[in-house]
């Protein structure tokens, strides 16, 4: 239940499914090498001695980097990640002032559009599920994917900037500190991903999306207004869990990319690591978002 990015086998703890994609180790591809015969063991010394000194030079050698070894490191998805949320980046500031009909501040805008929003939510929704659901990462898809969440990003943060000032600062600072206080808890090792907190997690978001489609019907068809069924204490309580939820499935996608490089998966699987850490961030900033709406509404 990690992010959709992470749906590959690459990022796989089981040897077994590590086996199915191309490129895999080779010790994952064919198990352990059997002992040669005894007639052909007196052969194989020399060639064992040669071995042993290429060994040697390979040690006293600088260590191979992603693009020696073409297989994915932490290194190489931690830059991933900073160049999609770059051009999320971007593209949230072109949806920002078109959302706020050209103007910088809210405080100065005379109308609002639901374009961007609307475009990043269809465009960020079909290329989250085509990206989710190839066996090859496509770099060009990932990109435009953060591209059209960027635009979905920047309108729906410039719409509730309209509403209630300082909003943003409030729902980025936020996020900022969950992710650091996950990723420093992951790192210390106090906190993991295990097989039953999985399993928690995929129940949970099953009720989740139960309830918000539930939510949203109930909205469209007047029966409730306003925040709906997450309005007062209930939404705030739905939010905090909410958030919790998205803290863990961050820390499931830290557990995925050192799966992926313990597996030795190639380089290119990097944007897909990438990529799955970007849908968790942008879904707990969205959530801490209306989180906070929430509590400011009640005011």
């Amino acid at each position: 239940m990690a992010s959709p990015g992470f749906n590959n086998p690459v990022f796989s703890p089981d040897p077994r499914a590590v086996r199915s994609y191309p490129g895999a180790p080779r010790t994952a591809q064919y198990g352990t090498p059997t002992t040669p015969p005894p007639a052909a063991q007196f052969g194989q010394m020399g060639v064992d001695a040669a071995a042993n000194a290429q060994m040697e030079g390979a040690f006293a050698a600088p260590t191979a980097g992603a693009h020696q070894t073409g297989r994915m490191t932490i290194e190489d998805t931690v830059m991933k990640t900073v160049l999609l949320f770059a051009v999320l980046l971007v593209t949230a500031a072109v949806g920002w002032i078109i959302t706020l009909g050209g103007s910088l501040s809210p405080a100065n805008a005379t109308s609002l559009s639901m374009g961007p929003m609307l475009i990043g939510v269809i465009g960020g929704g079909i290329l989250g599920l085509v990206n989710a659901f190839k066996k090859n990462p496509s770099v060009p898809l990932i990109v435009a994917y953060a591209a059209f969440e960027g635009l979905f990003v920047g309108g729906i943060s410039a719409y509730f900037e309209f509403i209630y000032p300082s909003i943003i600062v409030q729902a980025t600072l936020a996020t900022v500190a969950v992710v650091g206080v996950t990723l420093a808890l992951f790192m210390s090792g106090k906190v993991r991903a295990t097989p039953r907190g999985a399993k928690i997690l995929m129940i949970a978001m099953i009720g989740y999306l139960v309830f918000s489609v539930l939510n949203l019907v109930l909205s469209m068809t007047g029966v409730v207004d306003g925040w709906g069924l997450r309005s007062g204490w209930i939404g705030i309580a739905i939010g905090v869990l909410v958030v919790f939820m998205a803290a863990y499935s961050l820390v499931m996608d830290f557990d995925m990319v050192q799966q992926g490089v313990r597996n030795g998966a190639p380089r290119k699987f990097a944007w897909q690591a990438a990529f799955g850490i970007m849908v968790t961030v942008v879904w707990l900033y969205v959530e801490i978002l209306r989180m906070i709406a929430i509590l400011r509404g009640s005011d």
